[in-house]
């Protein structure tokens, strides 16, 4: 029998499915950071917070007015761990202090990150979150094994260019799928 190297997921979205009841996961879509046999780590990216840039730098930088169009940039719950840390997800680019580079994508923590993107010389798109997601050692290939989740193609299309409460169903309709007409009922054949 040939042994069969682990699937891993990162660079790629999780659609919660419709009978997820964890409060911090139903009716999301998920980025995967990383995922590797250590566990997984992932940035919700379709809940909004009533938070804005502007009242993130307002916290940061008291003695400095934060610019107008940072009033309409949405800050997002990215998950329940460390939700007092900020992560950006943007195109790659510009590079700030500390940057990791995905598929693509980029993965800023620094402050320079939210710092450019208010002055306007940041990066053109992103997507901002407090918090992460995160899965010990084998805990994320367990809740696949029951049918917590699909799993989906990246695409930039549905991080950036789609609304934030339209990005679950964009994300499943990629995959040809409608989670309204889904069960919410789990079940095995």
């Amino acid at each position: 029998m040939k042994n069969l190297a682990p699937s891993y997921l990162k660079h790629q979205f999780l659609i919660a499915m419709p009978h997820m009841d964890d409060p911090n996961f139903a009716q999301t879509l998920t980025y995967i950071v990383e995922h590797n046999a250590n566990g997984a780590m992932g940035l919700v990216i379709n809940r909004p917070q009533a938070l804005t840039l502007a009242d993130v730098l307002e916290q940061l930088r008291p003695e400095q007015l934060a610019p107008a169009r940072c009033q309409h940039i949405q800050i997002h719950s990215g998950g329940p761990v460390q939700t007092d840390r900020g992560f950006v997800l943007h195109p790659t680019g510009p590079v700030f202090q500390a940057t990791v580079e995905l598929e693509g994508l980029s993965l800023s923590t620094s402050q320079d990150v939210l710092f450019a993107i208010a002055d306007g010389s940041g990066p053109e798109h992103s997507l901002i979150a407090l918090g992460y997601a995160g899965w010990d050692a084998g805990q994320l290939d367990a809740e696949l094994a029951t049918n917590a989740w699909l799993t989906c193609p990246f695409d930039p299309a549905i991080l950036f260019e789609v609304d934030s409460d339209q990005r679950l169903h964009a994300a499943a309709a990629r995959l040809g799928v409608n989670l309204s007409l889904l069960s919410t009922q789990a079940g095995h054949a």
